[in-house]
């Protein structure tokens, strides 16, 4: 236990809490959750708001680090609640198995990347939380819960993008899909106009496809297209964009060294789905993050908005991501029931600025049903929140039945979720 200062990865972010625990074991972890008044568990601090925060015990999981054998019958595979997906790539991958997605990081921890509903791109790719069909929980009282999607039906489906507030996950089980090998084009400087008349066919032209943009110069500055290799290759012109001569990195003055392999070289899945290299581990990120989910027939529409806004946010932006997301059934995933578009925007470490100018984006993508992501940084009210999620009131029943006594609530929890209950 320890009780120095502790911050997230980008360092915008100093936690309230009084202690922190690193338990080894689950009857550890269990005493630890059984004597505390408030608890949450930290994950792998890439969250850039105060979701994971409380002012009393948080519960680091570093050491439930074990990865199961993968059922190789059932195409699972059960893992501990503090691993991250750079470990366990490589080991279903042995065995011959994939994930179906990965986010741009490889770095993060799978427990914390599902309970926000954390994502890739690609149509036909659900969010990372959808590859989930079974969870072990501890439960405010310290007893083990299991739930399963074979077997919990609606419970499941309201506790897997369970925002910390059900319990502290112990374990996941994932679904897995067999291994595959990609390759990566890039392309650079994509006419808005054609992603205006084709947004279906772009998005659609590989098993990933992202889009970076400054909201500048009416331009898509690169197209990331990620490919089974048993897909033909497009070739080497993309709508009026042209194939890349360099590797490049998303920000172009940086240098793509860490990035995973470009120029149409065949690849391992989990070598080629992520934008960064599983060896790349960043220890601190000088930028500040957020994004925003919108319904797939109001894309162009918010595009048309941030573009132009241009000049407002180019002075605060790094660089802005554009990926598509199908649609799940999870109660508190921003897809729930709907394709999305995400438009996710990495700042520059300016919160004064940044905190000034997201609501004038908000104010632009809220009638558009935009749903914020849950972990990124953004001014949005409970009041403009809250009837953007059909099924928040079963979920507000679920965390009462779990968490009678609120031990696992902090001020996230309190002003998104339970404000105006």
């Amino acid at each position: 236990m320890t009780s120095q200062s502790e911050t997230n990865w980008a360092g915008n972010l100093t936690y309230s809490a009084a202690r922190l625990h690193r338990p080894k074991t689950t009857t550890h972890l269990q005493d630890i959750i059984r004597h505390s008044r408030k608890v949450r568990a930290l994950g792998s601090r890439h969250s850039f708001n105060t979701i994971a925060d409380t002012p009393h015990d948080l519960i680091s999981l570093e050491h439930f680090d074990k990865i199961g054998t993968v059922d190789t019958e059932r195409s699972q595979v059960t893992i501990g609640g503090g691993v991250r997906y750079g470990q366990l790539c490589r080991q279903i991958d042995h065995a011959g198995f994939a994930l179906p997605n990965l986010a741009s990081l490889p770095h993060i921890s799978v427990a914390g990347a599902c309970a926000t509903a954390t994502h890739g791109s690609g149509d036909g790719n659900g969010n990372l939380a959808t590859a989930v069909v079974g969870l072990e929980m501890i439960s405010a009282d310290g007893d083990l819960i299991t739930l399963t999607k074979e077997q919990d039906g609606d419970q499941f489906l309201g506790a897997v993008v369970g925002l910390g507030g059900l319990g502290i996950i112990t374990k996941l089980t994932l679904q897995l899909v067999p291994a595959f090998n990609m390759r990566q084009d890039v392309y650079e400087y994509l006419p808005l106009e054609q992603l205006e008349n084709h947004l279906d066919v772009i998005t659609g032209s590989g098993y990933s496809v992202s889009l970076f943009t400054a909201w500048r110069k009416g331009l898509i500055e690169q197209v990331w297209v990620k490919r089974r290799v048993d897909i033909p290759f497009v070739g080497r012109d993309f709508f009026g964009a042209t194939s890349a001569e360099i590797d490049l990195h998303p920000i172009r003055e940086l240098s793509p060294i860490h990035c995973t392999a470009q120029m149409g070289v065949p690849g391992a899945w989990y070598d080629r789905l992520s934008h960064f290299r599983l060896e790349f581990t960043p220890s601190s990120g000088e930028e500040l993050q957020s994004e925003y989910f919108i319904p797939r027939h109001n894309a162009l529409a918010a595009f048309r908005a941030m573009y132009e806004m241009g000049d407002q946010i180019a002075p605060l932006l790094q660089i802005s991501e554009i990926r598509t997301i199908a649609a799940d059934n999870l109660w508190m995933s921003p897809c729930y029931q709907q394709d999305c578009v995400a438009i996710h925007f990495t700042w520059h470490k300016d919160w004064a600025g940044v905190r000034q100018l997201l609501p004038l984006i908000e104010a632009r993508l809220i009638p558009l049903a935009a749903r914020p992501h849950w972990g990124k940084l953004f001014t949005v009210s409970a009041k403009q929140l809250q009837p953007l999620y059909p099924k928040l009131p079963a979920f507000r029943h679920l965390l009462e039945q779990y968490d009678p006594q609120g031990k696992f609530r902090n001020p996230f929890l309190e002003q998104t979720i339970f404000a105006g209950s």
